[in-house]
């Protein structure tokens, strides 16, 4: 197997980035929008990302990439949430279990902390076992468990909040 290579993406990263999207979207509850979204919305989700001084990094393997990850203002940009951030991790699937999202998500921690953040938040579908696993291996702890929050392919979703201190609870700031 290729090694895993991870970088920050660029714009000529989006068609794979909309194509792995797009698939999680039409196959998963990781997602829960309903529609395939368009280049045109994924490259305005970049360009806003890199404006906000947030990371997108993408996976490689073998010269093509195989998943993406970002985080971004959790509970939008109310100046009270300044220090937390929500993350989202999208594996292809031919690529699943192979250590890309691990690779992803292990690489988004330190760019957090980077940024003076405290806490990285993720949310994740309760059915999703393998990725609340790989948040349990990762640090993260369960803190919430919100059911039938969500709705698609014909049933209720529950969705499972993750956090992670990424400079230690109750760390001290100057503000």
């Amino acid at each position: 197997m290729p090694a895993l290579h991870i970088r920050d993406a660029t714009p000529d990263d989006l068609g794979a980035v909309l194509d792995i999207f797009n698939d999680v979207i039409a196959t998963s509850t990781a997602v829960y929008s309903l529609q395939p979204t368009t280049l045109a919305e994924r490259s305005a989700w970049f360009d806003a990302r890199r404006a906000a001084g947030f990371p997108v990094l993408v996976a490689e393997q073998g010269g093509a990439v195989c998943g993406f990850a970002s985080f971004g203002d959790f509970r939008g940009t109310w100046p009270g949430y300044r220090y937390s951030v929500e993350h989202s991790v999208h594996v292809r699937a031919d690529s699943r279990r192979r250590g890309v999202g691990r690779g992803l998500l292990q690489s988004l921690l330190p760019r957090a902390l980077a940024m003076g953040k405290h806490v990285m938040v993720g949310g994740v579908d309760a059915d999703n076992a393998a990725s609340l696993r790989l948040h349990e291996a990762l640090g993260f702890e369960r803190v919430a468990h919100f059911r039938e929050v969500g709705r698609k392919f014909g049933r209720w979703l529950d969705l499972v909040f993750v956090q992670r201190c990424l400079d230690g609870a109750g760390a001290a700031r100057d503000d």
